[in-house]
C-alpha cells in the first residue's frame, strides 16, 4: 500500500505500475458502494475485486520490503525508514476523518464499547485490525497485515533465516491448506474474547515496542530478543485474533514471502525453479483452501479464488515485462498510490456525508470521483508523504550505527 523504498527507477516501474492498477480496483470496490450498487452486487460473487487489489498489494510488498532490510543490513534504520512513510499520511488522513466527524460532514468512527484510548493505542500499534479493535478508515485493516510483515520479516533478518523466504512461504500455505482442510474455525478476534480487548491491547501494544526497541539495538542478544518477541507476536495475532479466517490470515503472510522469493530468483538469490515451485503450492493451498471454506454471507469462493488467481496472473504478467517501458501514467500512478489508497476512504465519508448514497447506478458520479480523488493524491503526496519520507531519510543517516 506504501510506496516502496528508493532503487533504481528503471527497476521500480512495473511495480509502480502494479500498485497503480490495484489502487484503482480498490477505488472502485469502495466507491461502487456509494455510486454503482446494483452493479456492485452482480459483480461481488463472480470477482472479489477488494480481494484482487490487496493480493497485488500484498504481492508488491513481499516483493520489495524484505530487500530493502537486507540492502540496508540495519533494523534500525529499516523500522526509520518503514514509519516514516507509513504514519505521516496515516495521521493526517485519520485526523482528517475525526475533523470531518466533528463538522458533520461524515458519519464519526463507531467505537462500539470500546473507549477512545484504547482504540487510539491500538491503532497508532497499526494492528487495530488484530487487536479486535473496529477500523477508523475500512481499508487500515490491510495496515495490520503489513506491519505483522514487518515484525516477521525482522524476526528472519535476526535468527539468520531471512534467506528461506520460500520455505517460509510454503510452510505459511501448508498451514492454511491444513487448517482449511480441518475445519478450524475461530470467532472473529478469538484472543480478545479470551483475555479481553483492553487487556490485548496493552499487551501487545507493550510488547510491538519492546520488540522493535530492542531488535534495533546494537546488543546482539537484545536484537536477537526483540526480533523473535516480534515474530511471534506477529504470528500469534494472526493466528488467533484476526477478523478474517484463519487460512486467510495466513495465505496473506504467504503471498508476501512468495513475492520475497521471486526477488531472489530475479537477483540470483535463488532459482527460478524454486520460485516457481512455490508459487504452484502457495496458489494451490490458496485455492484449495477457499473452496474448503465454501461460501458465506459475506464470502463467496468463486469470487475470491478468480480475483486471488487474477493477482497473480497479475503480478506474472509485471514481472515478464519488467524490462519494458512503462507508461509514465501508470508509473505516475503508482508513485501516489498509498495517497490513492489512505484517502479515498475520507473522500467517500464526505460524499456520503454530504449527498448520500445513490439509489440507482451512476457512472458519470464514479467517474467524476476518480477525477475529483486523484489531483487531493497528489497534493498530499507531495505535501504529506514526500516530507515525511525526507525526514525519516536524515533520520535514519543520523542514528544509523557504525
Amino acid at each position: 500500500m506504501e510506496s516502496p523504498p528508493t532503487v533504481p527507477a528503471a527497476r521500480l516501474g512495473w511495480l509502480d505500475a502494479l500498485r497503480g492498477i490495484a489502487a484503482l480496483v480498490v477505488v472502485f470496490d469502495h466507491s461502487s458502494y456509494t455510486f454503482m450498487a446494483d452493479f456492485r452486487r452482480e459483480l461481488m460473487p463472480q470477482f472479489n475485486t477488494s480481494r484482487y487489489g490487496i493480493m497485488v498489494f500484498f504481492l508488491v510488498s513481499g516483493y520489495i520490503i524484505p530487500a530493502s532490510l537486507e540492502r540496508r543490513g540495519c533494523v534500525r534504520t529499516f523500522w526509520i525508514g518503514r514509519l516514516s512513510r507509513v504514519y505521516p499520511l496515516w495521521a493526517a488522513v485519520v485526523t482528517a476523518l475525526l475533523a470531518a466527524g466533528l463538522l458533520g460532514i461524515a458519519e464519526s468512527p463507531d467505537l462500539g464499547r470500546q473507549s477512545a484510548v484504547m482504540v487510539a493505542v491500538a491503532h497508532a500499534t497499526l494492528l487495530q485490525e488484530l487487536l479486535g479493535t473496529p477500523n477508523l478508515l475500512l481499508v487500515l485493516w490491510t495496515l495490520s497485515y503489513e506491519m505483522c510483515f514487518y515484525l516477521l520479516i525482522v524476526a528472519l533478518f535476526t535468527v539468520r533465516l531471512h534467506r528461506r523466504s520460500a520455505a517460509t512461504a510454503l510452510l505459511l500455505a501448508v498451514l492454511a491448506a491444513v487448517s482449511a482442510a480441518a475445519g478450524l474455525v475461530l470467532p472473529p478476534s478469538a484472543l480478545s474474547g479470551l483475555i479481553g480487548t483492553g487487556p490485548l491491547i496493552a499487551l501487545a501494544s507493550i510488547a510491538m515496542v519492546v520488540a522493535v526497541c530492542c531488535a534495533s539495538a546494537t546488543s546482539p542478544v537484545l536484537r536477537l530478543f526483540g526480533g523473535v518477541l516480534g515474530g511471534v507476536l506477529a504470528l500469534a495475532l494472526v493466528a488467533f485474533n484476526g477478523t478474517v479466517p484463519v487460512w486467510e490470515g495466513l495465505v496473506i503472510l504467504a503471498v508476501m514471502f512468495l513475492g520475497t522469493a521471486v526477488h531472489r530468483a530475479e537477483n540470483g538469490r535463488s532459482t527460478w525453479r524454486c520460485a516457481a515451485g512455490t508459487a504452484v503450492v502457495v496458489v494451490a493451498c490458496a485455492v484449495g483452501s477457499a473452496y474448503r471454506y465454501g461460501d458465506s454471507g459475506h464470502f463467496t469462493r468463486r469470487g475470491w479464488i478468480v480475483a486471488f488467481l487474477l493477482a497473480v496472473l497479475t503480478f506474472g504478467a509485471g514481472l515478464a515485462s519488467r524490462h519494458r517501458r512503462i507508461p509514465r501514467m501508470l508509473t505516475g500512478l503508482g508513485t501516489i498510490s498509498y495517497s490513492v489508497y489512505l484517502t479515498h476512504p475520507l473522500l467517500l465519508a464526505v460524499v456520503d456525508g454530504t449527498i448520500g448514497r445513490r439509489r440507482q447506478d451512476d457512472v458519470v458520479l464514479e467517474v467524476a470521483f476518480f477525477v475529483a480523488l486523484l489531483p487531493l493524491c497528489v497534493l498530499t503526496h507531495r505535501y504529506v508523504e514526500v516530507p515525511g519520507q525526507t525526514w525519516g531519510r536524515r533520520l535514519a543517516r543520523r542514528l544509523r550505527p557504525p
